[in-house]
């Protein structure tokens, strides 16, 4: 390999490195977010998944350039790497879209829960339940789509988690 070629191949790994782990720790820590309803750490947490999802593309340019360098597309390893690593992408976007979902809700929420003591607001959830005005239902749709959400994303990012560690053993393991 020349220098050229190896420049390009710890390019490769050093944009994994940097960006995969930033998204992994984002979407794994979304889910407590959620459930704590802290909106300011679920933003951050959005924004770094956004952004390290967009700059993880850097890996899979790479891997192609360095790919067409070693002549290694015939590999199946190569090519079913490179579509774990598209079906990923696409997992990430479904999960950004499900966190600015949660922001949504979790902001409904806040802004309906404000004012009062916790047992004036709890008063108010119960007797809008019973019909007196929506905010009580708005408030337990807000909470449900915060849930659901949390579900989706826990779920989502296993399976995106799950696709990187297979790609790392067929970038180590090469059958």
């Amino acid at each position: 390999m020349t220098f050229a070629d190896r420049l390009v191949l710890w390019l490769h790994i050093a944009v994994a490195i940097f960006t995969i782990g930033p998204v992994a720790l984002a979407i794994s820590s979304t889910p407590r977010a959620i459930r704590h309803r802290d909106i300011p750490v679920l933003r951050y947490l959005s924004r770094i998944t956004l952004i390290f999802t967009a700059a993880s593309l850097l890996v899979l340019v790479f891997g192609i350039v360095l790919g067409n360098i070693v002549h290694a597309f015939s590999r199946p390893w190569l090519t079913v790497s490179m579509t774990l690593f598209v079906v990923a992408i696409v997992l990430l976007v479904l999960i950004i879209r499900d966190q600015r979902k949660a922001i949504r809700a979790l902001a409904d929420l806040a802004s309906g829960n404000e004012g009062g003591s916790g047992a004036d607001r709890q008063e108010a959830v119960e007797s809008s339940e019973d019909g007196d005005d929506g905010t009580g239902q708005r408030a337990a749709e807000a909470a449900h789509i915060a849930s659901v959400e949390r579900g989706r994303i826990a779920a989502l990012g296993g399976v995106v988690n799950l696709l990187w560690l297979v790609i790392l053993v067929l970038m180590v393991w090469r059958p």
